[in-house]
């Protein structure tokens, strides 16, 4: 009867270890699953060209405000905000009484001295053909008078060079357009005074050239080193959302600006038809491409953690978690700077759970 028990109480014991020795037997043939279905990607190195989106801004290729030279009151406006104008066009005449007085005053004086010089010169072109014939004229004398003549002509020359400077005062009294443009801002009516004592220096007009207009954009810091010399934008406006416009660099800063931590480059385009207009912002697409090879992965092998992005590299049949620094996008390849080679085999979609020295067999 004790025999019967005892058989009865190992049989439920024997069933518990079969089972569990299937439970482990299941796990292990998982894991082995796991291990064998890893499918690996090599990092390549390329040069591709890829495309970026980046907001830009129109501005207009010259853009200039006017100020007055001289101090004088506004006698006459002939231009307004919107007023198309030539390079050299009157835009406004002013009017001062004491600059017109001056210049008169030294052209009068400058004629006096023109008189003077005249006189000393014949003079001394007198006594010296004179003093030729021996003791017709004292050394002394013809001395004297080469020194007059020198001081006469000294004289002249400054009154001259002090009305040509009275007479430039009085070309200031008009202001002319230095270029072709539009007058994009009007800050003065007649009768207004202008110059040195005017209120806060404001200035009288400012000038856009719209015929020709730079896009700016500002590059990030990761592609600021992939722009070439001949890169074009294409972009777009809001208002003509169905147009595609093309602009070619022309410049860029040179630094990167030490607000946005992008280098400013600057696309030149015609705009002869006035379709486009300054101010205007717009979406650029950029085709960029690196000076030199670079690294590339699959983005679907990148990982984000909170330390930051990496991929998990075969190395001797094993995991190792590789930091990563990503760069730019090309279809579904990601380029990465970090301790990697071309030719190295990672995983080609990894996980957080895959710890460093995990096995792996895939391919």
């Amino acid at each position: 009867m004790r025999i019967k028990i005892y058989f009865l109480l190992a049989a439920p014991l024997i069933i518990m270890q079969s089972c569990s020795d299937e439970k482990m037997e299941s796990k292990i043939s998982v894991t082995e699953k796991k291990q064998s279905s890893f499918k690996l990607a090599t990092v390549q190195q390329q040069q591709p060209q890829f495309t970026i989106t980046l907001p830009g801004e129109l501005k207009p290729f010259e853009q200039v405000n006017i100020y007055s030279k001289v101090k004088g009151f506004v006698k006459k406006l002939y231009v307004d905000r919107g007023s198309f104008v030539r390079k050299g066009q009157l835009l406004a005449q002013l009017e001062a009484p004491e600059v017109g007085q001056q210049y008169a005053a030294i052209r009068s004086s400058s004629g006096t001295s023109y008189q003077k010089f005249l006189f000393s010169k014949q003079a001394y072109n007198r006594l010296k053909e004179a003093a030729k014939k021996n003791g017709a004229v004292a050394t002394i004398e013809l001395e004297k008078a080469y020194a007059q003549y020198l001081g006469d002509s000294a004289a002249y020359n400054s009154s001259r060079s002090q009305a040509s400077a009275s007479g430039q005062m009085q070309n200031y009294l008009r202001i002319t357009a230095p270029f072709s443009g539009i007058i994009t801002g009007r800050f003065i009516s007649e009768g207004a005074l202008v110059g040195e004592s005017s209120v806060n220096g404001e200035p009288l007009f400012q000038l856009s050239q719209q015929s020709k207009l730079r896009l700016t954009v500002a590059i990030p810091e990761k592609q600021a080193r992939s722009l070439p010399p001949d890169t074009k934008a294409q972009f777009t406006v809001v208002d003509i959302p169905d147009k595609t416009f093309t602009a070619t660099l022309s410049r860029n800063s040179g630094a990167l600006d030490e607000a946005s931590r992008s280098l400013i480059a600057e696309f030149d385009l015609p705009n002869t038809d006035s379709e486009l207009r300054s101010g205007q912002y717009a979406k650029a697409k950029i085709q960029l491409m690196r000076s030199q090879p670079t690294l590339w992965v699959p983005s679907a092998s990148v990982l984000q953690s909170q330390a930051g992005a990496f991929v998990i590299k075969n190395e001797n049949g094993a995991a190792k978690r590789t930091p990563v620094q990503t760069g730019a996008v090309k279809d579904s390849l990601t380029e990465v700077f970090g301790e990697l080679s071309a030719g190295d085999r990672i995983l080609l979609k990894g996980s957080e759970e895959i710890k460093d020295g995990t096995k792996i067999t895939g391919k």
